[in-house]
């Protein structure tokens, strides 16, 4: 039996801190949690003294494009596996690689791309599937996906790109554009999660796809449609339907830029803490200094320069990418919402596990899930990231 055991630190847990207990990890998976003196280590175990640090589930990003330098759609194993290193080092155990808008032929090769990838995948944070955002989005809302590519859902195309990978977790898309319900259905049927992103909708949009299978927003507050006048008459958007329905969840960019303290406090009162998480939406200049960079793959992406912890374009008229990491994340949500340090960790945890659909095997230290833990300081500086009962980082 091969035994991890977590010793001399404070659990985080979903409500509160507790000190004085262990964390026992048998064969990957979590066994029990329990005071320090009912465990006795065995001359096989491996220890990790947390001498006075957080431990916590570990981070979980739901939607990432890139760190390190590296982008997922580089189109090469390395670029996977160097993009889950650098993340992991900032605390995450598992992410979701996410796709730009692109041609179809790269799209496919991206999936072969993506399970090369997980098998050399060793000592980076887990893949947990893919998040394709687009090709399905509104024109206006395009933000930094290319503009070429983007149009509406035939059950001809969509129906080919499922066929053609198993990995596919979740598919953001516009609810408004012709056929997007119908979308929305087929991706709940399969047990895709159907998330709403990049969107002109009106609510009425919303909720029809709601009906249908959607259950997500991608990136709220940002690339999304808010209050509308029209000939006088005023429409409610997607900002108030992500307010209004209590089914459907919510993420949030929390690099402290692209959504402020003013707006993280809002939704937090209006929605709660549990109808939330937080994501890094990271391009690859992610844990790289500041300076010049690429937004999207090396082939046809857009330049950037990435200064003031956020990256804009060259004219620096709009921002053009998160260079967040997870730490950045649960900091943000401490000092700019005013989260308590196990409501912020929830947030990266709990919450996401449960939008993708996991909560069975993530997001807790309850027994037989997997041993994912993130060990940090008062700071969130990172120390350890540990995956299946294995380190793969230590600062």
């Amino acid at each position: 039996m091969d035994r991890l055991i977590i010793r001399g630190g404070k659990a985080v847990l979903k409500d509160r801190i507790v000190e004085g207990l262990s964390l026992v990890c048998e064969d990957g998976c979590f066994s029990a949690l329990l005071p320090s003196d009912k465990v006795v280590p065995s001359p096989s175990d491996r220890i990790v003294d947390a001498d006075g640090l957080f431990f916590s589930p570990g981070f979980i990003d739901m939607h990432t494009h890139g760190a390190g330098g590296a982008d997922f759609m580089d189109g090469t194993v390395d670029a996977y596996v160097t993009a889950a290193r650098m993340h992991a080092s900032h605390g995450t155990t598992l992410l979701f690689p996410t796709t730009l808008t692109s041609t179809n032929e790269l799209l496919y090769n991206t999936f072969d791309i993506y399970d090369k990838a997980s098998r050399a995948n060793v000592d980076g944070a887990a893949f947990g599937g893919m998040h394709l955002e687009g090709p399905y989005f509104a024109k206006e809302y395009a933000g930094a996906q290319d503009p070429r590519y983007l149009r509406n859902p035939e059950p001809s195309e969509y129906l080919e790109i499922l066929s053609r990978s198993d990995r596919i977790a979740r598919w953001s898309f516009a609810p408004e554009l012709p056929g997007a319900p119908e979308f929305a259905a087929e991706l709940a049927r399969r047990g895709i999660v159907a998330s709403i992103g990049h969107t002109s909708a009106t609510f009425e949009d919303c909720d029809a796809a709601f009906r249908m299978g959607a259950t997500h927003m991608t990136h709220f507050f940002s690339c999304m449609s808010t209050i509308t006048r029209r000939n006088a008459f005023r429409y409610a958007g997607v900002v108030e339907y992500g307010y209004w329905q209590d089914g459907m969840t919510l993420e949030i960019i929390a690099d402290g830029i692209h959504v402020p303290g003013t707006l993280l406090r809002l939704i937090l009162k209006i929605r709660g803490v549990d109808s939330i998480s937080v994501v890094t939406d990271s391009m690859r200049a992610a844990g790289m200094p500041e300076g010049p960079s690429l937004l999207g793959g090396l082939a046809d992406g857009q330049e950037v320069i990435v200064e003031d912890g956020v990256a804009k374009l060259p004219d620096r008229s709009a921002f053009a990418g998160s260079v967040a990491t997870a730490d950045r994340l649960v900091r943000t949500m401490i000092k700019d919402g005013g989260l308590t340090l196990p409501e912020a960790v929830r947030m990266i945890t709990c919450n996401p596990a449960s939008v993708m659909r996991i909560s069975g095997r993530k997001g807790s230290f309850d027994a037989g899930k997997d041993a994912d833990v993130t060990i940090f300081d008062e700071n969130i500086n990172v120390k350890y990231t540990i995956v299946k009962g294995n380190v793969i980082y230590r600062a």
